[in-house]
């Protein structure tokens, strides 16, 4: 029977496919074709393909070479391969997609799409595919390493030098293309961001809320969630600030339906306990 590293890995290969061809097919089918030019190695694939007719998957990956062997002088083979490796998939990915374009009877729409909706649906889906690689350990290399060495040799923060990469590829597209493309490629790449944002957050998560809970009857309030809710909790000693009193805190995390039961609980047992619930986005182990 299969192990559950076994399944893991599996997983995670599925999500690292997927996720960039999601992203290779919104590249190809979206950004590239409406002269969208954002950051990275994909930004100067699509200013190269519309100059010079070169294809966007080959140019990403000439471009990744070497930021690929400075990776590996900066952070080690193992991270700078992974790095590579995405680079490499989502690269054939777009070349593979790209190709549709030219089957008029398969894509017929390919080059009249809307430039709006390619910025809208293109950083959506991008971010998406993005997302999806993040979530299975790896990434798409480009400018996501150039930042990380940028960030490594100079005061300057992470997101900061992200920001600085991809603004100026934007802006070698707006010399290129003109700034309404350059505008455009701003909505892309805000999208996109707040993709990534969502998948990672979300994709694979179980959606709890944690309560804190401060009352003198935190024994029987805690035997109720046992009882009632099957849930667990935790005793946190302290004392209050204004009358320094020791008092007991419990925590207990239950499940988003579960959060009106814990409240009535409270409330019958404490009407004047004092109750903080907050969003819990992730919750592992027994029970989760």
């Amino acid at each position: 029977m299969p192990t559950n590293v076994t399944k893991r890995l599996v997983v995670e290969i599925f999500y690292f496919l997927f996720g960039t061809a999601l992203a290779g097919f919104a590249i190809a089918l979206l950004i590239t074709p409406a002269k969208i030019v954002g950051g990275g190695a994909s930004g100067i694939g699509t200013i190269l393909y519309h100059l010079f007719g070169f294809d966007t998957g080959l140019v990403m990956i000439i471009v990744n070479i070497p930021i690929f062997f400075t990776g590996i002088i900066v952070f080690g083979k193992a991270y700078a391969l992974r790095s590579f490796l995405g680079a490499i998939v989502l690269s054939v990915w777009v070349s593979i997609f790209g190709q549709l374009t030219s089957y008029q009877g398969i894509l017929p729409y390919a080059d009249r799409v809307d430039t709006l909706l390619s910025a809208i649906f293109g950083g959506v889906i991008l971010g998406a595919g993005i997302g999806v690689v993040m979530k299975s350990g790896a990434n798409t290399g480009g400018t996501d390493i150039l930042a990380q060495i940028i960030s490594h040799f100079t005061p300057i923060p992470l997101g900061n030098a992200l920001f600085l990469a991809d603004a100026i590829v934007i802006g070698i597209g707006a010399v290129a293309f003109g700034i309404e493309r350059a505008l455009f490629a701003i909505i892309t790449l805000y999208l996109s961001g707040q993709m990534v944002n969502y998948v990672v957050m979300n994709m694979g998560t179980k959606y709890a809320k944690t309560a804190y809970i401060v009352s003198e009857h935190y024994q029987k309030i805690g035997e109720r969630i046992i009882t009632e809710l099957q849930r667990g909790g935790t005793l946190i000693r302290g004392s209050g600030i204004y009358t320094s009193k020791e008092r007991t805190m419990l925590m207990a995390v239950v499940h988003n339906q579960q959060i009106t039961q814990l409240t009535k609980i409270v409330n019958e047992e404490d009407p004047k306990a004092f109750m903080i619930v907050h969003e819990t986005y992730q919750a592992l182990g027994e029970g989760f």
